[in-house]
């Protein structure tokens, strides 16, 4: 048997020891190693972070400053290079540029330059062709004062109580931006002049009736430079019709006739009425301006009954700015200064040789009377016709309540018709006339003091 020496037992038992305590020491020392090493490599991987993403954010920004400038480029060399493409190319290109119309860019009038010697705000007064009247003829007065203009108020108490604002009726921006060339135009006053305004620093007056340009030159401008704000009120017929210098006219014209252009709401609705009549053959718009309140203004009650003449008494009696209130019906009358009733409109219709068979538009609100008052016209010429009857219950939805609105209707229907006949020489009557002479329309007949013409 072999023979085992007891010190190398011992010492082969004490390897594994010796052996486990340095394997535990070079793991220790790994570890430590290794967690200095990650903690030196941590900021190293943070900075190339960092790095990669400046390096991707600089690419980006030149990449877009690449793309702008090619854009700019192309939009500058681009036709000169398509030239030089095959003929193939550039023919279908070309027919490509056929089939999308040009859109003709607005060219705007350069500003009025001027020195500004206050505001002028305005509030009008009546229907909707009164207060296109009114407007005409505060722009005009601006214009010569120079002036800045405010967006006018248009009424809201008078017997139509329309709840319309400017910008309900007609495009404000065409408005401000169509006369920039004449008067400046602001939809509201700076807010320093409007605390003035709300705290009744500012001076209110409804101006003279048929004045002159020189009252407004003598009497109003003081007042706008004294309180900076001046507001008018009751502005209709307050500037005279004539004697004036001729670039006011002009002004008061091009007013009218251009800058108070409708919404396109309204206008776009205009267009289907005419539409729908021009379907059915020519037609005539009647203004049969016999509504409550032109009988109960005017003091006409001719075929009313006792009872409808004591009503429209009551009313003229109601309104304290209609000052004549005492009237002889029958003297006025005599005198031309009444609308046709229906019953004479037809007999008028007749005798001026009208086509029976015509179509009859009735430019004009609720007939005083109904029925039995437009039985006769009805009798005379059965195709009588309104928007109500033409247009659906909700095409007119948006126009309920709002009678400057449906006369906005009437007012684009009666210059395109073929015919224009009003029963009265009113506001509607001579806007319309003198924008249908403007456009060079079709016939039409003039009613001034109970005599016809055309």
């Amino acid at each position: 048997m072999c023979r085992v020496d007891r010190s190398d037992v011992k010492s082969s038992l004490r390897e594994p020891k010796k052996r486990g305590s340095l394997e535990m020491g070079l793991k220790a020392f790994g570890e430590s190693k290794v967690e200095k090493l990650r903690n030196t490599m941590l900021p190293h991987s943070s900075r190339s972070r960092m790095k990669v993403w400046m390096i991707r954010a600089t690419t980006t920004v030149l990449l877009w400053t690449c793309v702008v400038q090619l854009t700019a480029l192309g939009e500058t060399w681009g036709p000169r290079v398509l030239l030089g493409l095959p003929s193939c190319l550039s023919q279908e290109s070309a027919v490509l540029d056929d089939k999308v119309p040009a859109v003709p860019a607005r060219v705007l009038p350069p500003k009025r330059v001027y020195k500004n010697n206050g505001y002028l705000m305005i509030s009008c007064n009546g229907g909707l062709n009164q207060m296109r009247a009114a407007i005409c003829d505060m722009v005009a007065i601006a214009r010569h004062l120079n002036v800045t203009l405010i967006v006018p108020e248009l009424d809201k108490t008078s017997f139509w109580a329309d709840p319309s604002d400017f910008h309900d009726i007609f495009d404000v921006d065409h408005f401000i931006t169509s006369l920039r060339d004449e008067v400046r135009i602001l939809k509201e006053l700076p807010p320093r002049l409007k605390m003035r305004v709300d705290q009744g620093l500012t001076i209110q007056m409804p101006p003279i009736s048929w004045s002159d340009i020189s009252y407004y030159q003598h009497q109003v401008l003081p007042l706008i430079q004294k309180y900076k704000v001046v507001k008018l009120n009751r502005t209709d017929a307050r500037l005279a019709n004539n004697g004036q210098p001729l670039d006011l006219q002009k002004l008061r014209c091009r007013v009218n006739f251009s800058a108070l252009r409708f919404t396109s709401q309204i206008e776009e609705l205009g267009r289907r009425v005419i539409q729908l009549l021009r379907k059915n053959g020519p037609f005539l718009v009647l203004h049969l301006r016999y509504e409550m309140d032109m009988l109960a203004f005017s003091g006409c009650t001719q075929g009313c009954s006792d009872a409808e003449t004591d009503e429209l008494t009551r009313m003229r009696y109601a309104y304290p700015w209609w000052k004549e209130k005492i009237i002889d019906s029958v003297q006025k009358r005599k005198d031309g200064l009444c609308p046709l009733t229906p019953e004479e409109t037809a007999l008028t219709l007749r005798a001026m040789g009208i086509d029976r068979y015509i179509q009859i538009y009735i430019a004009a609100g609720e007939i005083y009377g109904g029925e039995r008052r437009m039985a006769s016209l009805a009798e005379a010429y059965p195709r009588l016709v309104r928007k109500e009857t033409l247009l659906e219950p909700s095409d007119l939805r948006f126009f309920q309540n709002h009678s400057s609105q449906m006369a906005a209707l009437d007012y684009l229907v009666s210059l395109e018709s073929d015919i224009f006949v009003p029963t009265y020489d009113g506001n509607m009557a001579k806007v319309v006339e003198g924008h249908r002479n403007i456009l060079g329309s079709r016939r039409q007949f003039y009613w001034t003091e109970g005599f016809w013409w055309s």
